[in-house]
């Protein structure tokens, strides 16, 4: 028994590295996504539109297999980042769209501040405007995260030792699928609980100026 608490405890750290690093790779791939989209030129706009809507169009999971199999035939990324990778552009492909449309709630005014006082278009959103983005765009980037949480589950298709991938293994050691996908099904919900109540604390970090507390 204490072999299997060991196998679920190290499977649930897999998992959360395994979101943690995804989470990472996403944010960084959704900046990017939502400033090509918001690029004046035609030319970089619309393949970047064409793009996302791809990765939005196709299902998670031959995503997911499309970056193991695919990238692995010219670089040795393995399982483990293979997986990371996938799930931060599925994670990216959808926050990017959260992210775009908060950048384009900032007033107007706000950029037109910053060129007044002599910054560049660069300075003014790094400095000015994305401190403000992240307000907006953390309840779009809230859900994703979840979802994030619940896709890590996918990678187990490629051999990622993650919670799901160890649920099968033990259960295929001791024939009981009852008991061990129930003991999977509380570590997730533990999980999602823990980050939503992170989430709320979060959101009324971002926004107690509004509501006029300190």
């Amino acid at each position: 028994m204490f072999d299997i608490v060991t196998l679920f405890a190290t499977a649930t750290l897999t998992t959360l590295v395994l979101a943690v690093v995804s989470l990472f790779i996403g944010i960084i791939l959704t900046v990017i996504l939502a400033v090509l989209e918001m690029s004046k030129y035609s030319f970089i706009s619309v393949p970047s539109a064409i793009l996302v809507a791809l990765m939005r169009g196709l299902p998670e999971i031959l995503v997911v297999f499309l970056i193991y199999f695919g990238l692995n035939e010219f670089i040795e990324l393995g399982a483990f980042l293979s997986g990371a990778l996938a799930l931060g552009i599925i994670f990216s492909s959808y926050a990017s769209q959260s992210l775009r449309g908060a950048i384009k709630a900032i007033p107007k005014g706000q950029w037109e501040s910053g060129a007044a006082l002599g910054f560049s278009n660069s300075y003014t959103f790094t400095r000015i405007i994305l401190p403000q983005v992240w307000r907006h765009a953390l309840p779009g980037f809230a859900n994703q995260w979840l979802v994030l949480l619940k896709d890590t589950a996918l990678v187990s298709l490629i051999g990622v030792n993650d919670l799901m991938r160890q649920t099968d293994l033990i259960n295929a050691t001791t024939h009981k699928p009852f008991t061990w996908y129930m003991v999977a099904m509380i570590i997730y919900l533990i999980i999602t609980l823990i980050s939503q109540k992170g989430i709320t604390k979060l959101e009324h970090r971002f926004t107690h100026f509004e509501r006029g507390t300190a």
